[in-house]
C-alpha cells in the first residue's frame, strides 16, 4: 500500500480536506480505514493524535505503520469513495501552542546549559520534558523569560524536510540517530530540532509559556509546563482557587501566602492547646478509675495511637489483668492498644485477635491493631476471659 500524504506536514492550519477511502476493515473496536491522504496527525513522538470526524464516523484513534497512517472510527466507510474530513481544530491548536513552546524552552536549554531533551509528553492535562541535567529556579525562571522574549518577538517557525546534503550541514537536535526522512523544525534564532509534528508557524500564536513546576528524575530533571490556551486555563483555575482561599481567611488576594501561614501557626497553637486539655483529662479519668483485680476495657470516641498508648499506660496500673483501650464510633471498627503488667500478651495476641476480629500484634507487654467487632462482642470477650 502506498504511504499516506501527510497534509499536517504541507500545512499545520488544515483542518478539513477530503480524501478517497483506501480500505476499510472491521476491528475489535470499530473499525481502521486508511486514506489516500489526511490531516490527521497519529500518535507520534510523545503526541497524542488528533481527533475530529470522517464523514459522519467519529476518529478516536490515529496511527501510523510504515508510512500508512490508519484511523480508527466507529461507522463503515465505503471504499473507493471520498470522504470529508473533520480535525478538532481548538484541540489541535492546543497542542501545537504547547508542543512549540517545549521547542522553545527545550533550544534554550540546550544553547545556554548543553543539556538535552532525552524525554517528552504531551497529555491532555499536562505537558512534560525530561533533560540530561538539572537546574536550580533561578536558572529556571531566566529560561521562562528568555522563552516569552521569545513568542513576544513572534520569530517565524518553519517545518521542512532537508535534502541529504542540506541535513549534513545543519546543526539541529534529535532524540533519534535518524538518516533519511528527517523534517526539520527551525524557530528562527531559537532552535533548530528534528520533529513530525504540527507546529504553530509564529512564536507570537504560542501565547505564554508557564513552567509549572521542575523536579530531580532519573539523574537529570523533568519540567512540567503550560502553553497558550492551557496555560490561560491553568492560570484562570490557579486564580480561582486563590480567590476562593482569600475569601475564606479574609485576607487579601495578594497576601493569601502570609494569610495561610498565620492560619497554620494559629491551627498549631490550637492543636497544642487541645492537646493539653486532652491530657488534662485523660488524667482526670485515670483518678476517678476504680482498680479492678480484672480485667479493665475503656472506649473513647476518637483518639490517636500516641495518646491511647498514653491511656493504657496509666489505666494498666488499675487492674491485676488486661487493659484494653479501643477507639472510634463503632462503625468503621476501632484503634486499640492492648497493655498488662502482669500478663504475657504474646501467645494471648492470636486468641484476642479471634474474638474480636481484629488485625495487630506487638509485645509481650503491649498489643496494637484495629478490630471490627460491634462494643457488646468486645466487652462480652474481656469479662468472660
Amino acid at each position: 500500500m502506498e504511504k499516506t500524504i501527510r497534509l499536517f506536514d504541507i500545512s499545520s492550519k488544515t483542518v478539513s480536506f477530503d480524501a478517497v477511502v483506501f480500505s476499510c476493515v472491521e476491528c475489535e473496536d470499530g473499525y481502521e480505514v486508511v486514506l489516500d491522504r489526511t490531516a490527521f496527525f497519529p500518535e507520534e513522538g510523545g503526541q497524542s493524535a488528533d481527533g475530529g470526524r470522517l464523514g459522519d464516523a467519529t476518529v478516536w484513534a490515529v496511527s501510523e505503520r510504515g508510512g500508512v497512517i490508519c484511523h480508527k472510527i466507529d461507522k463503515l466507510l465505503t471504499v473507493g469513495g471520498c470522504v470529508r474530513g473533520e480535525i478538532d481544530a481548538e484541540a489541535r491548536f492546543r497542542k501545537m501552542q504547547n508542543h512549540t513552546g517545549e521547542h522553545i524552552v527545550s533550544g534554550l536549554i540546550h544553547k545556554i546549559y548543553g543539556f538535552n531533551n532525552v524525554g517528552f509528553h504531551l497529555g491532555a492535562d499536562d505537558m512534560t520534558a525530561d533533560f540530561d541535567g538539572e537546574l536550580n529556579e533561578d536558572d529556571i525562571r531566566k529560561i521562562e523569560d528568555l522563552a516569552n522574549k521569545a513568542v513576544f518577538e513572534c520569530h517565524p517557525i518553519r517545518a521542512y524536510y532537508p535534502t541529504p546534503d542540506e541535513l549534513k550541514a545543519l546543526e539541529y537536535r534529535s532524540k533519534l540517530d535518524l538518516a533519511e526522512g528527517v523534517r526539520i523544525v527551525e524557530i528562527e534564532g531559537v532552535d533548530m530540532c528534528a520533529c513530525c509534528a504540527p507546529h504553530v508557524e509564529n512564536t507570537g500564536e504560542v501565547g505564554l509559556i508557564k513552567i509549572t513546576e521542575f523536579i530531580r528524575y532519573k539523574g537529570g530533571m523533568r519540567i512540567h509546563m503550560r502553553c497558550g490556551y492551557d496555560a490561560l486555563d491553568a492560570f484562570r483555575a490557579d486564580y480561582a482557587q486563590v480567590k476562593s482561599i482569600s475569601m475564606a481567611i479574609s485576607a487579601k488576594h495578594d497576601e493569601v501566602g502570609e494569610g495561610v501561614d498565620r492560619l497554620i501557626d494559629e491551627i498549631s497553637k490550637q492543636k497544642g492547646t487541645i492537646s493539653a486539655l486532652k491530657r488534662e483529662i485523660r488524667t482526670f479519668k485515670l483518678e476517678k478509675l476504680e482498680y479492678t483485680s480484672g480485667n479493665l476495657v475503656i472506649f473513647e470516641d476518637e483518639g490517636d495511637m500516641l495518646s491511647l498508648r498514653e491511656l493504657v499506660n496509666g489505666a494498666k496500673q488499675k487492674c491485676g489483668g488486661i487493659c484494653a483501650v479501643f477507639a472510634g464510633n463503632g462503625e468503621g471498627g476501632y484503634k486499640y492498644i492492648i497493655s498488662s503488667t502482669s500478663v504475657d500478651l504474646k501467645p494471648l495476641t492470636k486468641e484476642i485477635n479471634a474474638a474480636i476480629c481484629g488485625r495487630g500484634g506487638g509485645s509481650s507487654e503491649m498489643i496494637q491493631g484495629s478490630c471490627t467487632a460491634t462494643r457488646e462482642e468486645i466487652e462480652s470477650y474481656f469479662s468472660a476471659r
